[in-house]
């Protein structure tokens, strides 16, 4: 695949919609030209999940799976996802799930193969106002970072998942904001065992969202 020659205008902000309504953002960010990334893109993959959401959890971009079927994690880190979010009693369906900090899938050649290559600064800083507006639409009770990369984002540069997964922190996104390992993470892990502890750290740092919304319910 080759790169079309395209210019980027340096921000997904030259490309919102004056409406700010999911619908609206999802087209929109379809034809976003913000950064070079879109260029050896198969497609931009928009977040997915209903708008009254008050789980909302955001990964670093679209992997392989991802940029194919323009959908957020459904891959093998989407169902590593998916079976945390079942032991802890949480539905997919009550989730919105974004891969995203960067919607457009950056990759590297590998014989037949297009493996991840990780988003610098500038490709984040340009794409992060599609994040950003998300935020505002859904507004919600809880945000997961997945990752280093969604946390430093999102929570802070000094933030360090490795030291602070799954606590609570302050953060202007929402009342209740944690960072946890993106699940691609525990798939990375070297043997059997330590994917499982790592998989029971995952599903424990998730476990702590339900009490989170039964309170803001009661």
């Amino acid at each position: 695949m080759t790169a079309r020659r395209v210019p980027a205008t340096g921000s997904a902000a030259d490309f919102l919609p004056e409406r700010r309504m999911l619908a609206a953002l999802r087209a929109a960010a379809a034809g976003c030209r913000g950064c070079p990334l879109w260029a050896r893109a198969t497609q931009t993959v928009f977040g997915e999940g209903p708008r009254r959401a008050r789980v909302m959890m955001a990964g670093e971009q679209p992997g392989h799976d991802e940029d194919l079927a323009g959908k957020p994690f459904v891959g093998p880190a989407g169902r590593v996802l998916d079976r945390a979010l079942e032991a802890d009693g949480i539905a997919r369906t009550d989730v919105y799930v974004t891969t995203n900090v960067v919607k457009h899938f950056k990759w590297e050649p590998n014989g037949k193969r297009r493996i991840h290559a990780t988003s610098d600064r500038m490709e984040i800083a340009a794409c992060l106002p599609w994040l950003e507006a998300e935020l505002d639409v859904i507004e919600p009770v809880v945000l997961v970072c997945l990752g280093a990369t969604a946390a430093r984002t999102l929570i802070g540069p000094r933030f360090r998942v490795t030291r602070q997964r799954g606590e609570w922190v302050r953060a202007r996104w929402a009342p209740h904001v944690m960072a946890t390992a993106h699940p691609s993470a525990i798939l990375r892990a070297p043997d059997d065992a330590t994917r499982r502890a790592e998989m029971e750290r995952f599903v424990a740092d998730l476990k702590r969202i339900p009490p989170v919304l039964a309170a803001r319910a009661a």
